[in-house]
């Protein structure tokens, strides 16, 4: 089983590990109990946020698991732990992993969930926070960083078109937000995005 991912992208903040892992319909309640354990095991280590799993379909053999630590480092120790490595070790004849990717940040948010079978959701998944959360964090990395390329800019782009203005800040200000601002804003306010819904 190959579940030791390439190490996740640069940046800081927490790391959500989301794996794509087949089972055969005969092994479902082994593939449970082994899920349980493994999730146990973690909660034991520094910067555990949460795990859990989901499937397409009752039907489906594939199940979309995953993991999230509040940092790189901490995610680092779990995966390098013996505790981790002996559990996958146990899993080798249960499951195959298909696919594994790394999220930082609030990546991701904006996605919307596939059809899923609702009832198959395990509890222990961190809840997203609510949107309204995202759309003050989002903001309060937008403005600042709009304000200031539009500063910078001023002295050169004064006699551009506004279009070229715009296409200016955005190519900017994109790979700005995706990489740098955001992830470090997500770590900043987690402890009040992480807080429910109030």
């Amino acid at each position: 089983m190959t579940d030791t991912p390439a190490p996740p992208p640069p940046g800081s903040g927490p790391v959500t590990v989301a794996i794509t892992r087949r089972v055969r319909p005969e092994d479902e309640l082994l593939m449970r109990a082994w899920a349980d354990a493994g999730t146990q095991m973690a909660s034991h280590f520094p910067g555990f946020l949460g795990s859990g799993w989901v499937r397409p379909s009752r039907q489906s053999t594939d199940w979309h698991m995953l993991y999230r630590f509040d940092s790189r480092d901490s995610l680092a120790t779990w995966q390098e732990s013996n505790e981790r490595n002996r559990w996958l070790t146990a899993g080798t004849n249960l499951v195959e992993d298909t696919r594994i990717e790394h999220r930082t940040g609030i990546e991701g948010w904006f996605d919307e969930p596939e059809e899923q079978d609702v009832s198959e959701l395990v509890p222990t998944v961190a809840p997203a926070p609510p949107r309204w959360k995202q759309m003050v964090v989002i903001w309060l990395a937008f403005f600042p960083t709009s304000v200031t390329l539009t500063y910078l800019f001023g002295p050169f782009t004064g006699g551009w078109p506004a279009w070229a203005r715009v296409l200016l800040s955005t190519l900017v200000a994109t790979p700005l937000m995706t990489y740098l601002i955001l992830p470090r804003m997500t770590k900043l306010f987690h402890p009040w995005l992480s807080r429910g819904s109030s």
